[in-house]
């Protein structure tokens, strides 16, 4: 049940250029391998996306999204225990993942790229994950950013609840994600760490995604002040995922799930301590 305890979702990129790790999941046998890898290291959700959503990424048809993720969700069905979420944008994408076996969807344009997605989520009553971001993955980090992060994440969330309500979505079904790291400053991204309490008072459970991102890798120069690569960021990664879940954060979404599984632990046993 959210909310007794923090939920780790892992993250499956079937795509050739994801940031985080390069390709590396690419090819079916590494992807269906590393599924399997995660659920023994405790992740309690796996989420597959077969489209970059990276800074500056375009848009691949839904065919060859498909093409991507339907022959990994088909060899999982049935054989990983833990639920399987696919993060698309797209109805079309949706509609067949469920049919293959997929029990909830993550939409980080928050139903703006395909309107008809609200449908597929109230039709099959799936779960769906609603992110904010400005603009799109190809124009996102190019600006302007906010004046105000906070108000501009909360109106952002609050309209696509809204919207996802209006379509007929029930309020238990929404899950909020303020999109760390899309179309926001590496300021920014740290200020809604800092106050993601303010977002938890939307009323809805919030999903955050911290890992191996930008901000982190900036921040964490090395002796050349080169930023820090992906693969290096677990222990900046820790430290926002400890923020996220102290900050009210019922799913974090990770790479590195055996490392955020313990901090996931020890992060829940500070927040029962204090309340």
């Amino acid at each position: 049940m959210l909310g007794e305890r923090t939920l780790v979702m892992g993250v499956l990129n079937v795509t050739p250029d994801s940031f985080a790790d390069g390709g590396r999941y690419f090819d079916r046998k590494a992807a269906i391998a590393h599924a399997f890898a995660m659920e023994r290291a405790g992740a309690d959700i796996l989420d597959i996306g077969g489209e970059s959503t990276r800074p500056g990424s375009e848009d691949i048809s839904a065919e060859e999204e498909l093409r991507r993720i339907l022959p990994v969700l088909e060899a999982l069905r049935e054989k990983l225990k833990i639920p399987i979420s696919v993060d698309t944008q797209k109805a079309a994408v949706a509609e067949a993942v469920v049919r293959a076996g997929a029990e909830l969807i993550n939409d980080v344009s928050a139903l703006r790229t395909d309107p008809a997605l609200a449908e597929v989520a109230r039709r099959h009553r799936l779960p769906i994950v609603l992110m904010h971001m400005r603009g799109t993955p190809r124009t996102m980090q190019q600006g302007p950013f906010a004046r105000n992060v906070l108000l501009d994440v909360k109106k952002g969330l609050r309209a696509a609840a809204a919207r996802a309500r209006k379509a007929g979505i029930a309020r238990s079904q929404i899950v909020l994600d303020p999109g760390i790291g899309f179309g926001k400053s590496f300021a920014q991204n740290f200020e809604l760490l800092a106050r993601l309490g303010e977002l938890a008072a939307l009323g809805y459970p919030l999903l955050v995604g911290t890992s191996r991102k930008r901000f982190i890798g900036a921040t964490l120069r090395d002796a050349a002040s080169r930023e820090v690569p992906p693969g290096a960021r677990v222990w900046g990664t820790a430290a926002s995922v400890t923020a996220a879940i102290l900050g009210g954060a019922h799913i974090v979404r990770v790479h590195d799930v055996v490392e955020m599984v313990q901090v996931a632990r020890i992060a829940d046993a500070i927040r029962r301590g204090s309340a």
